[in-house]
């Protein structure tokens, strides 16, 4: 059951880091992977504002029969967005597993400047060794 990419998404809702890592896949342009962050960011913030429950955190989880979409949003407002195959298991400690790459080699990297694109070679590198964990 393969990942098939990761997008990061800041709190006003632009693109700062997306990574495909299944090959034969439709690839999406760097426009359109923009517009899908910023749709994705909008439809977030309206699911959390229309949801009954107060202090609701937003989508979650959205399925179709060939993908599903996880999300979740760190206390900075930071979403990470996942798309998996839609049999994938144990997506929530994928997903602990990519935060924490992003905890250490990210946001503790003195050069990297919040809300701007990630370019970290160390959190490159270890988002690969998660996903060949995952994938192979």
């Amino acid at each position: 059951m393969p990942l098939h990419s990761l997008y990061i998404i800041n709190k006003a809702g632009g693109l700062v880091y997306q990574k495909d890592y299944t090959d034969g896949i439709a690839t999406l342009s760097s426009n359109e992977n923009l517009v899908l962050a910023g749709t994705f960011h909008s439809i977030h913030v309206i699911t959390s504002k229309l949801s009954p429950i107060p202090g609701s955190s937003g989508i979650e989880v959205l399925e179709s029969d060939l993908f599903k979409m996880f999300c979740i949003q760190s206390p900075t407002g930071t979403k990470f967005l996942l798309v998996t195959d839609p049999l994938q298991a144990n997506v929530d400690a994928i997903m602990r597993k990519i935060y924490e790459a992003y905890a250490d080699y990210v946001m503790k990297n003195p050069f990297y400047t919040p809300e701007m694109p990630i370019r970290a070679e160390l959190f490159d590198l270890n988002l690969a060794k998660i996903v060949r964990q995952i994938n192979a």
